[in-house]
């Protein structure tokens, strides 16, 4: 795929090369690229080198280090968070993964599917099956999921703005610092182009081109892939910290928030967290009574680390022997995912690779997307790879207690039915936009680095699977028009559907004689598109400020709080969200005036 990006120096075929040769032949087992180049900034450093008697703004200071500010997950909302706050006070953001910078499968378009791919301990993402038993990702970087996904950026609609209490001044001002940063403007690959027709004599309309503003109809959206295929991700937000503020440590996996009792009010004060090398270290808030920790941890980590921490349901609590810190009920309750469901569009002759770059914002309560083509070679379909990407096949992450020999053998054998067609055509997506079935996350153990079960019931909800029905007859008249002729190779929808329910996409049992039914369809073949949200909503959790409730100086800004998805796709809004956390941090604090030009 071919992006429109600025400046960026040619790159030749031969470096290129070199890149994809390395990649394949060692990411693709989970090995990554340990290069000086990953700490690009002078304020990113390992988590080993943390000493307590250092602070972001004095190395000499002889006491312990007392920070403005402690963010907890550099992530979608942690790091334009974290660059925003740093303009006026002391920052330390702890991200418990490494850096995008020098890891190839993070970087090159090509090598998404490679990303999901890579089940490793030190990957990017970090695989969990749904007790539903669908296969999800949870980003382990600095830049959280925007190293992770497609790359489509598009906002969230107005009516999601006023829902939110945002104000939509500020709002649009804080998209804006994203997108002068690191979105660009695609260039509509072939495929792209014919979704977009598609959708459009399928009666998605009218097409309003390309805008990042969410309208019903057919639109092309930004990306943060450059021309050159590189991916550009909220790490990059950064460089726009003021850098004697900021201290930024990787590899610091937080493993609980320390509180006390002042004057008789629960407060946090501060943060355990552990370094690569397993030693334990401790950082503090200072005095001030606005000094804050902010959880940005993402919709699985922020209410896993409150459970963990002593906050939640006292049953949950008392079942791991956590001692009670503040007794919540909803937190990790009413989670939502979106389910996806995809249709398979196989191709003889190869199609060039794409992401999502047009989508289909319909009336019925669904959204169409698509991806195209394959960035690596025909052995490479041989890894263990992602779940709505071109491999399909995940039995690295089945647990051993489930990898009986029928099984394996099953899912190998669908593997080898698939034909390799599949892979250089595409897929179109279908998304439920609101989902009403509802899940949540429970402990599986004391372990932060374990997956806490997690369950979304998808589907449980008539509703859902009334929504899903009608978006995947949108993709039927889509498939149906003239413009996939020439890539259906004249099969019929219905042997589409069969293909795509035999695939290996998760976990549930399959009804390969009653495709016909597209209610068992849905059911069948849901997937992830990775827009789970929820766990610790407004009024149950935290208040409108996203102050967590009963407890001083604790807030959460990320995805866990909204009760739905932002947009057709939410990473614009939740980097938005963490910058626009920010300002309004810094004016309340410091006044209008003097936030002015952060």
């Amino acid at each position: 795929m071919v992006l429109v990006g600025g400046g960026e120096p040619a790159i030749s075929p031969f470096i290129l090369g070199c890149v994809w040769i390395t990649t394949v032949l060692t990411l693709c087992q989970g090995i990554q690229n340990n290069h000086p180049a990953q700490y690009r900034y002078p304020f990113i450093k390992p988590a080993s080198s943390f000493s307590p008697a250092s602070s972001a703004s004095d190395s000499h200071s002889p006491t312990p280090a007392a920070y403005d500010y402690i963010v907890i997950g550099g992530g979608t909302a942690g790091c334009p968070l974290a660059a925003t706050l740093s303009r006026k006070y002391t920052v330390l953001l702890l991200e418990r993964g490494g850096t995008p910078f020098a890891n190839w499968n993070v970087s090159f378009m090509a090598n998404f599917h490679l990303t999901l791919a890579d089940t490793s301990e030190t990957s990017a993402s970090q695989m969990f099956i749904s007790t539903d038993g669908v296969f999800n990702s949870r980003a382990r970087i600095l830049g959280g999921g925007t190293c992770i996904n497609a790359g489509f950026y598009t906002r969230a609609s107005a009516s999601y703005i006023e829902s939110a209490g945002w104000d939509s001044k500020l709002v649009n001002e804080s998209f804006q610092w994203i997108e002068k940063q690191i979105v660009r403007l695609p260039e509509l690959s072939p495929w792209q182009k014919v979704v977009r027709d598609s959708l459009i004599d399928a009666g998605i309309s009218p097409f309003n081109g390309f805008t990042y503003d969410h309208i019903y109809g057919t639109k092309v959206g930004g990306t943060i892939f450059d021309r050159f295929g590189r991916r550009h991700t909220a790490a990059e937000l950064l460089e726009s910290s003021d850098p004697q503020n900021l201290q930024v440590l990787v590899y610091a996996t937080v493993q609980r928030i320390e509180f006390d009792t002042i004057g008789g009010k629960l407060r946090a004060k501060g943060v355990v967290f552990k370094d690569e090398k397993g030693r334990i270290h401790r950082a503090v808030l200072s005095g001030n009574p606005e000094s804050e920790i902010v959880v940005s941890a993402g919709a699985i980590g922020t209410p896993h680390l409150l459970l963990l921490s002593g906050i939640g349901p006292k049953e949950e609590l008392k079942k791991f022997n956590i001692p009670i810190v503040l007794q919540n009920e909803f937190v990790g309750k009413e989670m939502t995912d979106n389910p996806l469901n995809t249709i398979f569009v196989p191709s003889k002759t190869p199609v060039e690779q794409s992401l999502i770059q047009t989508v289909g914002i319909t009336k019925q309560g669904v959204y169409i997307e698509s991806s195209s083509g394959y960035g690596q070679s025909r052995d490479s379909i041989r890894c263990h790879h992602g779940i709505a990407s071109a491999e399909i096949g995940q039995i690295s992450t089945v647990p051993p207690r489930l990898r009986t020999h029928a099984m394996i053998h099953e899912f190998k054998q669908r593997k080898r039915n698939l034909p390799y067609e599949a892979f250089q055509g595409g897929f179109v997506l279908e998304k439920i936009a609101y989902p009403l079935s509802k899940g949540g996350i429970r402990l599986k153990n004391r372990n932060i680095d374990d997956n806490p079960l997690v369950t979304f019931n998808y589907f449980s909800h008539p509703s859902d699977l009334a929504q899903c029905v009608e978006g995947i007859r949108v993709v039927e008249k889509m498939l149906a028009t003239k413009h996939f002729s020439k890539y259906r190779n004249n099969e019929s929808v219905q042997k589409l559907v069969n293909m795509s329910v035999e695939a290996n996409i998760n976990l549930i049992p399959k009804h390969t004689n009653d495709t016909k039914s597209l209610e068992q369809f849905c059911r069948d073949t849901v997937l992830t598109i990775w827009h789970y949200h929820g766990g610790c909503h407004v009024g149950q959790v935290v208040n409108s400020d996203y102050k967590v409730l009963g407890v001083k100086r604790l807030r959460i800004v990320d995805g866990s709080v909204f009760r739905e998805s932002p947009g057709t796709n939410p990473q614009a809004t939740v980097m938005m969200m963490g910058r626009y956390m920010g300002v309004k941090i810094l004016r309340e604090r410091l006044g209008r005036g003097a936030s002015e030009g952060v």
